[in-house]
């Protein structure tokens, strides 16, 4: 298998972000889903809000600020790189939905990460059917991580034993 070389770009001031050996570890993870693949060199841009909202602007007609974008390198003909492209993520938006759904920043990170380079390697999610492989692939791939499925809702927090049900009669 070919490991992954990461470029890990900071633009922005921040602490908690991927140290370049999460980084590698988690494209690693892809890569060996995919061993005939030559490709193994990226680059991960972390970015502010302001950076993100611009190229998601620039580039998918949306002025909002995302968690990650995906630009796959795009080999001229005749020319052999082992480049798979860039990643941007955006650093509060990462927190701002980890916090959202009760997990911690590494994981969501991590998923952000392997779903970013399954993007650079050609899967998509526009489809319904593209949507379940690169999923299921997510999943295989964070579970041999340790980290949970990203796609379950969290469980409600535990009732209270002396508060009264409030479920509707049926």
């Amino acid at each position: 298998m070919t490991h992954a070389s990461v470029d890990r770009q900071q633009a922005l001031d921040a602490d908690a972000l991927p140290t370049q050996a999460e980084l590698e570890a988690w494209v690693d993870a892809v890569l060996a889903q995919h061993p005939d693949e030559a490709r193994n060199e990226l680059t991960v841009r972390f970015v502010d809000a302001e950076e993100s909202r611009a190229l998601n602007r620039d580039y998918r007609d949306k002025d909002k600020p995302t968690n990650v974008l995906s630009f796959p390198f795009e080999c001229p003909p005749g020319v052999a790189l082992p480049l798979l492209g860039d990643l941007v993520i955006c650093h509060p938006v990462v927190l701002a939905e980890a916090r959202d759904q009760d997990k911690t920043a590494v994981d969501h990170y991590a998923h952000m990460v392997i779903h970013g380079t399954l993007h650079l390697l050609g899967y998509d999610h526009l489809e319904d059917d593209e949507a379940e492989v690169m999923e299921a692939l997510e999943r295989d791939i964070l579970a041999g991580l340790g980290i949970d499925d990203p796609y379950l809702t969290p469980s409600p927090p535990p009732r209270d034993s002396d508060t009264e049900d409030e479920r509707p009669d049926a």
